[in-house]
């Protein structure tokens, strides 16, 4: 039997396998365990180091001959809410997020095999059964939650909670500094409300009413199309050698002004 220290970490590194983001490309992982007391500490340590967290495992790109890949956070204070990101708010303003324990439900399950099927169903993930969904969820030792949308009902204004089916859900790391979204889905019939971009301004706003200042948007990859979604969010924080570095907009960006959502 394989044993863990909870005191010091050790870390592995994968064997070479298909980049997921650039064709043509290999990628490898430097990766080690969450577990013990000390967990959510060494999940905060990491995050702010560049590593994402699946189930108990921490990892991070290590790629011999490619760094593409590159850790994003954004300071919720300084968010340039643009005309379109505006209108994603507009358009979703019937929805409420809750915070729930990080337990899964039949109901997740479905909202995510659906999503998976209609945006993923060639990715890594696409084979995921319910046991597997379940792993994500809950197989952890740090501070994580599930955020579940729904339609606002006649007492959500006092209850904090919508009603009706699951639209969309959050899985979500609670950090010293922040908020890391480890994994985000949605229901594919509401595509047209842009809810990924939705979940990120929801979880900005969520931070600020914690005192936390940055929202962890995990790795961008310049020329990759599943990451394009994370330049809407401006200004950034990117992780190179030296730390974190600010990132301002290349260009001014139409009728922008710092939001308080």
């Amino acid at each position: 039997m394989t044993h863990h220290s909870t005191d010091t970490p050790q870390f592995f590194l994968t064997a070479p396998s298909p980049c997921p983001y650039l064709p043509g490309r290999m990628e490898r992982k430097v990766f080690t365990h969450l577990v013990g007391p000390r967990a959510s500490t060494l999940n905060d340590v990491l995050t702010q180091g560049g590593f994402r967290r699946s189930q108990n495992i921490a990892y991070r790109p290590a790629c011999e001959t490619c760094k593409a890949c590159i850790s994003v956070r954004v300071p919720v204070d300084r968010l340039i809410m643009t005309r379109s990101l505006r209108r994603v708010l507009a358009r979703n303003r019937d929805l409420i997020g809750a915070p729930v324990p990080a337990a899964p439900s039949s109901e997740q399950y479905s909202v995510f095999r659906a999503y998976l099927d209609s945006r993923h169903s060639e990715g890594g993930m696409a084979d995921m059964t319910a046991l597997d969904y379940a792993m994500m969820v809950e197989d952890t030792q740090v501070e994580t939650m599930l955020v579940e949308y729904r339609f606002h009902g006649p007492d959500s204004a006092i209850t904090g909670r919508g009603q009706g089916p699951l639209i969309a859900a959050a899985l979500t790391d609670r950090l010293s500094d922040g908020l890391s979204m480890v994994y985000s889905f949605y229901d594919p019939d509401h595509d047209a409300r842009s809810l990924g971009t939705f979940m990120i301004l929801d979880h900005m706003r969520r931070a600020r009413k914690l005192g936390l200042p940055y929202v962890y948007l995990g790795y961008w990859v310049e020329g990759s199309r599943k990451m394009g979604y994370k330049a809407r969010f401006q200004p950034q924080e990117h992780l190179g050698a030296r730390g974190w570095r600010p990132i301002e907009p290349a260009a001014p960006l139409a009728e922008e002004h710092y939001a308080f959502i």
